[in-house]
């Protein structure tokens, strides 16, 4: 995969764009007022975030608050997960379908994580401010910015690290790991970069399977083995975009940036909420005044997916 490669629309996310009120508008079909919710919210309020001590990842000490150009937190890292991992440890949230992981990761001025390895996985990073630097165990060394998307197949084994090397504007990235469709496969690299156009008011398909993988198989610009996607959406205030989550699939839908409110339920999704959305559903998503960045992972239905402790 190059960065030449250009932006694809989902074919299962069709969009159009309409004026609308100002607000983020989420409407979810349903068959009957009994019926379990079709889409439920994640809110950021139930996110763990974790802030673990510089030393952890090879980073030098804090610097005291207020001394350090560009810092926008006082600890180096502020991660939310999404899911149970490191020392978040629950099996009521384990994962959700194929999706083992979603890191929401705030990365200050000249830290990162040093090298650390990953086996028998697809890791699946989106930067969303900043630059992130990667250097691998394959001899991979590249920086890439706001909308690119990186993947890496660990397969059989694979070192890396990540960085942001600025030493005055912080880095924040979503990574997520999906479960590969085997075991022992060749690890593996690769990246995308899109222009503010391509996400501009529409679904920009960033990632989905290989070949013979599953839905669309071999047509993003990256492919993971799995039978799962991700796309990716910027919309200005007070345009419209359909999301359709088809029979037989699932949906996890994070909001990257601005605000949203549920017409449905009622509720508010802000920054870093998300949601599960279930097969079947239908939803209608209006931009609100300082517009919406959103990222949506879809995946083959898995019968008992979603949180347990909600």
């Amino acid at each position: 995969v190059t960065p030449s490669m250009l932006c694809a629309r989902a074919p299962t996310l069709g969009w159009t764009t309409r004026r609308a009120r100002p607000v983020l508008i989420v409407r979810a079909s349903s068959s009957s007022a009994a019926a379990a919710p079709e889409m439920r919210k994640i809110p950021n309020s139930k996110l763990f975030v974790s802030e673990p001590p510089p030393q952890w990842f090879g980073n030098e000490s804090n610097p005291p608050k207020g001394s350090a150009p560009g810092w926008t937190n006082e600890n180096w890292l502020k991660s939310r997960f999404h899911f149970s991992f490191a020392e978040y440890n629950t099996h009521k949230n384990a994962d959700y379908g194929v999706l083992r992981v979603m890191n929401d990761d705030l990365v200050q001025p000249g830290r990162g994580f040093g090298t650390h390895g990953h086996a028998n996985m697809e890791i699946v990073t989106y930067i969303v401010e900043g630059s992130l630097t990667h250097k691998d165990s394959m001899g991979i060394s590249e920086s890439l910015g706001r909308g690119s998307i990186q993947f890496m197949t660990a397969g059989t084994g694979v070192r890396h690290s990540e960085h942001n090397l600025d030493k005055a504007n912080p880095l924040r990235f979503i990574q997520m790991w999906i479960t590969p469709n085997a075991g022992g496969l060749a690890p593996n690299y690769g990246s995308h970069e899109t222009s503010p156009d391509e996400r501009k008011n529409g679904w920009c398909r960033l990632v989905g399977p290989v070949p013979g993988a599953g839905a669309n198989a071999g047509t993003a610009p990256v492919q993971i083995n799995q039978d799962a996607g991700i796309s990716v959406a910027e919309i200005d205030a007070g345009r419209t975009l359909p999301l359709s989550v088809p029979a037989g699939r699932q949906a996890y839908l994070l909001c990257v940036e601005g605000s949203a409110t549920d017409d449905a339920g009622g509720e508010s999704l802000e920054r870093h909420d998300a949601a599960e959305i279930k097969a079947g559903t239908e939803l209608s998503l209006t931009a609100g005044s300082e517009g919406a960045h959103l990222l949506v992972v879809e995946m083959a239905e898995r019968a008992g997916s979603g949180r347990k402790d909600l």
